[in-house]
């Protein structure tokens, strides 16, 4: 049973269409019948005509149809027919440049083609499409091609111009990365939202909502650390991590295997350990970190170390909560926070 003041919560989340509440609520609407996921862009109902349900199959229950627009039995993030079609294009000749006929000869509209890369990547396909050849252009490099043929290969017949483009991409000029490092980033839908996942074929570096506060500069923090590139792919990591988080929201897995890389002083390192010696379903508080760790009077440099991760559910500070029991903060959102725990202690209670 949904408490009224979490209610009030919920709506105001609705209203605000806050994405950190994606697959912790569905609101449905009695005067339409329609049930929705927290950031549908349909007009807001009043607050007397909602009925709030913790999962989709409680809405269905009680005889609400899914939304239209904002289509709540699928991912927050799901792909679109027309994404996909087009990321299929690439990979198949990623050296192509693409012109208004290419999209013709498909019967896709440029412009919403735009509009949907725009929403999903944070950049427009034009741009993907870029970044593609940019990351060849790169492997040539790398492997001792002269940067004018990477040049003329991607299009550029100013040397200037794309050197300006590679170092707006890759983050640095094409002619400093010989020999360089490449990490690939790929989008991972999600139970409660999309999440960015970054990793080179060794192991994973980065797993963090996509609406985290501060992904930007987590993001360019880690280029400047590994002194690498930042490209769209995948790499096995990256399949791997996709792979056990459908398995963890399904409730069929509590212990991760996907290979990390972990950047971090000794103590940070020492502090992510023990984090992982959490059990699912189970929490901590700064101060019993410290005292695990043997430095009881360090549960501040405790909680800093447990912000610094960049590595989601995997390195689980979700399940650090205050000394009084209140959750407190999650870089994810309070909100995914409580979702997380809650969705831990069922699984843990079906797996006994």
């Amino acid at each position: 049973m949904i408490s009224a003041e979490r209610k009030q919560l919920y709506y105001q989340a609705l209203l605000q269409k806050k994405s950190e509440y994606e697959g912790v609520f569905y609101v449905g609407v009695k005067t339409t019948g329609v049930f929705c996921r927290p950031t549908c862009p349909a007009r807001k109902p009043k607050f007397e005509n909602c009925e709030f349900y913790e999962t989709a199959k409680e809405a269905l229950l009680a005889s609400f149809r899914p939304c239209q627009r904002c289509r709540p039995l699928s991912h927050p993030g799901h792909v679109s027919d027309l994404v996909r079609q087009l990321v299929e294009a690439v990979e198949a000749n990623p050296e192509k440049r693409w012109k208004d006929v290419d999209f013709r000869e498909l019967s896709v509209d440029a412009s919403t083609a735009r509009r949907q890369f725009k929403k999903r990547f944070g950049m427009t396909f034009v741009e993907y499409a870029r970044a593609r050849r940019m990351g060849l252009a790169l492997k040539n490099i790398r492997s001792g091609s002269p940067v004018i043929d990477s040049q003329l290969s991607t299009g550029y017949e100013s040397s200037s111009g794309f050197r300006d483009a590679f170092s707006r991409i890759m983050g640095a000029a094409p002619t400093r990365l010989t020999g360089g490092k490449i990490l690939h980033a790929a989008w991972i839908d999600t139970q409660l939202g999309p999440m960015m996942a970054i990793a080179d074929e060794v192991g994973l570096y980065l797993l963090e909502f996509i609406d985290r506060r501060g992904l930007e500069r987590e993001v360019e923090r880690l280029r400047n650390r590994t002194k690498a590139a930042i490209i769209p792919g995948v790499t096995e990591p990256i399949r791997s991590i996709e792979r056990e988080l459908t398995l963890y929201f399904e409730g069929s897995l509590t212990q991760f295997t996907t290979p990390l890389c972990l950047l971090g002083s000794p103590f940070q390192q020492q502090v992510w350990a023990q984090l992982q010696q959490i059990p699912p379903g189970e929490t901590r508080s700064y101060a019993d970190l410290a005292v695990a760790i043997g430095k009881p009077s360090a549960y501040r440099a405790v909680a800093q170390a447990n912000g610094a991760n960049q590595l989601a559910l995997i390195i689980p500070c979700h399940r650090v909560i205050n000394s009084n029991g209140d959750l407190g903060g999650y870089g994810g959102g309070v909100s995914r926070k409580g979702w997380l725990l809650n969705h831990e202690k069922r699984t843990e209670n079906l797996m006994k």
